[in-house]
């Protein structure tokens, strides 16, 4: 057994963490779920899973989330590549109601999750998943996805700004990684790129953009690691061929992961009375 890992009251080495049975059985993600363990919603075996690592069986253990059973066996896997229109938002509900990725796909029995989410005012290929194991290896991996950008930029863009964004600039206070980045055209008033970046947080292609003088007027995402958008218009969906999932998943296994850090649920868990 690891150092500091705990058993979740079986008499024998139960083999999975909590947070990715319940992520692979479409309950939430990984993060969510550790939010629901701080709040003392989830029991195992009549017991409350009050620290973690917590490792259950599938077969065996009995797990309960706000008083209601959870499956068992890990949920058949869901993987749907939707070409997200513009004004639409990545995350289930919206206290302004706007409308929401969630709604253009069928319910369905396994709840499934965003991954590679675009901002309201961007466009393109976003992953909804139930692979909670999959997708945390992608965003947690040193090297990232590389996600593809086709983006409209107010005035030309001239050769310091395409050299600087090449080499990468600071955001926060840290570099960027190096990008690949295409003109496809350019004229005194706006310039259209194809850009290619491996991270892409916190708005970053518009903040990068931003940070060489250039903001950005429209902006879609065509490429998403070995996915396209190919075939797929504005507003529609579809599943992901076998083919598509063995290849992010050969990346997700693939690439080095991030150490993590100490987690902050153990911590606030600690000071639980």
């Amino acid at each position: 057994m690891a150092p500091g890992a705990r058993l979740c009251y079986n008499d024998t080495m139960p083999p999975v963490r909590i947070q990715k049975l319940l992520s692979e059985a479409g309950v939430a993600s990984r993060r969510a779920i550790e939010q629901m363990i701080l709040d003392g919603r989830l029991t195992v075996n009549g017991r409350l899973v009050a620290e973690l690592p917590c490792f259950v069986d599938p077969d065996k253990d009995d797990i309960v989330l706000d008083g209601q059973a959870v499956a068992k066996r890990a949920a058949v896997k869901v993987y749907l590549l939707l070409n997200k229109p513009r004004g639409v938002i990545c995350t289930p509900g919206d206290p302004q109601g706007r409308p929401s990725v969630f709604d253009i796909i069928p319910p369905a029995r396994q709840r499934v999750y965003c991954f590679g989410q675009l901002d309201h005012d961007s466009a393109g290929l976003v992953l909804l998943t139930n692979d909670g194991d999959m997708t945390q290896k992608l965003t947690h991996a040193r090297q990232g996805l590389e996600k593809r950008y086709v983006i409209e930029v107010d005035g030309r863009m001239m050769e310091p700004a395409i050299n600087a964004i090449k080499s990468g600039t600071y955001l926060d206070g840290r570099r960027t990684q190096p990008a690949k980045l295409k003109i496809l055209q350019r004229s005194p008033e706006r310039s259209m790129i194809e850009l290619d970046l491996v991270e892409t947080v916190n708005r970053e292609p518009r903040r990068v953009l931003a940070k060489v003088g250039h903001k950005v007027r429209r902006l879609k995402r065509i490429g998403l690691g070995p996915l396209s958008d190919d075939g797929i218009k504005i507003g529609r969906f579809r599943k992901l061929a076998a083919h598509e999932v063995r290849a992010l998943q050969t990346i997700a296994d693939s690439q080095p992961q991030r150490r993590p850090r100490r987690s902050a649920v153990n911590r606030r868990l600690k000071k639980r009375p």
